[in-house]
């Protein structure tokens, strides 16, 4: 095992970011978000909004088809397309058969934002369709990935202490006690980058390389920040990143993001739809 790093401006400078050339928007990746529903669709438009702040040149949003024209109006970036829904309005597993296309196009999936759980196998048949692509899995459709039965060489997963409780099958406590150990633990299982979020937050890949992120705020403790931070790490693998700087760089600038709007907003209170505003000013 390597010793662990801190994520700090330092880590950064020795670790830039790919530099997109003059291209335009495909040579900066595209990114496609799967997730949703009727009660929380919000979650895809906090996700793309970060993908794109992350620097994403294109934004594709795949959720149920009562949120499309929504989706539409709130972020005129994006591609929004409708997927099989439930009787109760969350995407079905039928979804893989309609994503088939647009997941041979993109170069960063993110699947799970504002998604409670896979009750209807959707996450679990988009990790088997997806097994080439870079993948952020994140929320409910973490519950997924044990049952997969092909997993993508570059996934990055994202719980909190509680997913990561289900994910290992052991008590909540266990995870708070020892974060990083969980950490290592589901990145070896799963073969995996694992963001161990929290009040701080851990970095590990299944190769062995670990960071810590002391943390950037209670005010980050807020409703749909999480979604924030899967999409800045989706955005930044479109950009070319590998997966551990990709995480590690998200990371760091979530946290980066809540230190500033702690200053200029207050620290609590802020919103989670303004941390991703952040992004671009920290890049640079």
């Amino acid at each position: 095992m390597t010793d662990l790093a801190a994520l700090d401006r330092s880590w950064t400078r020795a670790h830039p970011l790919p530099v997109p050339g003059n291209g335009g928007k495909e040579e900066r990746g595209s990114v496609l978000v799967i997730g949703g529903g009727l009660e929380m669709a919000g979650a895809l438009l906090l996700a793309g909004t970060a993908a794109l702040r992350a620097g994403a040149g294109k934004l594709q949003l795949a959720t149920v088809a009562g949120a499309v024209v929504p989706l539409n109006l709130a972020m005129p970036e994006a591609r929004v397309f409708a997927l099989p829904e439930t009787r109760d309005g969350r995407p079905s597993a039928r979804a893989a058969d309609v994503l088939v296309e647009h997941v041979a196009g993109c170069d960063a999936l993110l699947v799970g934002p504002g998604m409670m759980r896979d009750e209807e196998g959707m996450a679990r048949a988009m990790l088997d369709l997806a097994s080439i692509k870079p993948i952020v899995v994140d929320a409910g459709a973490l519950n997924a990935v044990e049952a997969a039965s092909a997993r993508p060489g570059d996934l990055i997963l994202t719980p909190h202490a509680g997913e990561m409780a289900r994910l290992l099958k052991i008590d909540k406590g266990e995870v708070e006690a020892d974060p990083l150990g969980a950490a290592r633990i589901a990145a070896e299982r799963f073969a995996a980058v694992v963001v161990m979020k929290g009040a701080s937050s851990h970095v590990v890949s299944p190769d062995g390389r670990a960071a810590f992120y002391a943390g950037g705020g209670a005010g980050l403790g807020t409703s749909g920040s999480g979604d924030v931070l899967a999409g800045l790490i989706a955005g930044l693998l479109a950009r070319g990143a590998d997966s551990f700087q990709a995480a590690a760089w998200g990371v760091w600038l979530h946290g980066e993001a809540g230190k500033r709007l702690a200053k200029t907003v207050g620290p609590l209170g802020f919103l989670a739809r303004e941390i991703a505003a952040e992004a671009p000013g920290l890049m640079a």
